[in-house]
């Protein structure tokens, strides 16, 4: 417990003398603190940096990968026929002609009614069979119906209605408890009079179903309407003996072309779909992979500069391993490339696929040059993709050759990174410890300074007080 012993006696402002002996005494706690200060900001640096540069690395590894050089671009002959090019691994080039015979379509059936709103005028129950539907084989203008399943008995309750039979089609399950799929509502046309529709959820022919118990319910004795459910067929290379029919439940198709979707909106002939390499894609990807690295570039730089004319530092400023990182991102462009290419053959049949060392030479090739001042990365596009038309194939494996080998490089150097913040971490840690122990030290030195201050001032008041007794006597002898 600290407490004031300013001089009572003596006059002296020993709090003030103690708090002045013990900054002295706390310089090498301070110190500490100092360190702990700059280490601390060292590693936001590192940190900062270390984003930056992992920045590359993600980037890097785009151009890298096959699936980059797999992008492409669809387009369609049809405005009612749309094609998005999903690339990938899968993603091939060409182009596909097609009919589209049919679109996807779910069922619909209504019963036409004098009053939506009449009770008793339906029958107690009904049956709903789901089912698919398939073309009309006999030419009778109506699609065949194939029960699929059992049926499903539904109760109308009392008083009969409408509403109530459309709430019990809507609330009924078939034997394992799922939903039919089936929509039923009641819609006035004039008046009292309208339609009782039942719509199927999800198009398709399979996901049909037949209605029974119905008929002669409706309007002057009439029976219900339906449209059958469809598949939505395309007819591959119409009018030649290649041609073949694809069907979907949906209007989309999505494993017709690998690595375009299709959607259909309407039965159309001479449809022609084409997919074609978008270089402009990979040019973009490039593109971030350059921002990425002049990004680092720049905060390297930030962070190890010297100001001549104030000559200050940065937090980095004379750190080797952020400088040699600056070195070696600008060295992969100066250097050109070189890389190892996995041939297809074995020709000394150890197993092992054949490799043979390409000189690439300036990566100028790929349309990536350093900037007049040599610190920078730059890029030109129409370069890149002038290359790219004249020999994909050369371009491709070089750009995913760069990206590889930039990829590796920034993985290296952000796990150098994270190796010294780690120590930096630990160095931080056990100077913390240090400043512990120095407050427990400094503490016990406050209190040997307030205890001796104290002793003295009691001495001072001890020798005032014989001196005050001293005088008295003497003065009582005169």
């Amino acid at each position: 417990m600290t407490s004031s012993v300013d001089g009572l006696v003596s006059g002296l402002s020993t709090t003030s003398m103690i708090n002045q002996m013990m900054q002295v005494e706390a310089a090498g706690q301070t110190k500490l603190k100092t360190k702990v200060e700059k280490a601390e900001t060292a590693i936001s640096s590192y940190m900062s940096v270390n984003t930056k540069v992992k920045a590359v690395k993600v980037a890097a590894d785009a151009v890298g990968n096959l699936a980059a050089w797999r992008s492409m671009k669809a387009s369609s002959t049809s405005p009612t026929v749309t094609a998005t090019a999903t690339g990938g691994l899968s993603g091939m080039t060409g182009n596909l002609k097609f009919d589209v015979t049919s679109v996807a379509r779910s069922q619909t059936s209504i019963l036409e009614v004098a009053d939506t709103t009449a009770e008793g005028a339906l029958p107690s129950t009904i049956t709903i069979q789901p089912g698919k539907w398939s073309p009309d084989a006999d030419n009778d203008g109506v699609d065949e119906f194939t029960a699929v399943g059992d049926p499903v008995e539904v109760t109308i309750p009392e008083p009969r209605t409408m509403a109530k039979m459309t709430a019990a089609v809507n609330s009924a399950t078939t034997a394992d408890g799922t939903s039919l799929g089936i929509r039923a509502y009641t819609v006035n046309t004039t008046g009292n009079e309208g339609v009782v529709q039942f719509s199927g959820m999800k198009s398709g022919a399979a996901n049909g179903f037949q209605i029974t118990g119905l008929e002669g319910f409706g309007k002057d004795g009439a029976d219900p309407k339906t449209t059958s459910a469809r598949d939505a067929v395309l007819t591959v290379n119409p009018g030649s003996t290649a041609a073949y029919q694809v069907s979907s439940t949906t209007n989309t198709f999505s494993t017709l072309m690998p690595g375009v979707t299709i959607s259909v909106t309407k039965e159309e002939e001479g449809v022609v779909v084409d997919a074609a390499s978008d270089s402009t894609a990979i040019a973009d990807k490039i593109q971030a992979m350059v921002t990425a690295a002049n990004d680092a570039l720049t905060e390297i730089a930030a962070q190890t500069k010297y100001d001549v004319d104030t000559k200050k530092g940065s937090p980095l400023t004379g750190d080797f391993t952020v400088r040699q990182m600056n070195q070696s991102l600008l060295s992969a462009i100066s250097n050109g490339l070189s890389y190892t290419k996995t041939l297809t053959t074995d020709a000394d049949n150890d197993g092992k696929k054949d490799t043979v060392q390409v000189d690439f030479g300036s990566l100028k090739q790929l349309g990536i040059t350093l900037s007049k001042d040599g610190s920078q990365f730059e890029f030109s596009a129409s370069d890149f993709n002038d290359a790219y038309v004249k020999d994909p194939t050369k371009i491709q494996e070089a750009g995913m050759a760069f990206g590889s080998q930039l990829r590796s490089l920034t993985e290296g150097q952000t796990n150098t990174i994270t190796r010294v913040v780690t120590g930096r971490k630990t160095e931080i840690k056990t100077l913390n410890d240090q400043i512990d122990n120095w407050d427990v030290r400094l503490a016990t030195r406050r209190q040997a300074l307030q205890r001796q201050y104290s002793s003295l001032e009691t001495s001072l008041g001890n020798l005032k007080n014989q001196s005050s007794w001293l005088s008295g006597q003497l003065a009582g002898l005169g």
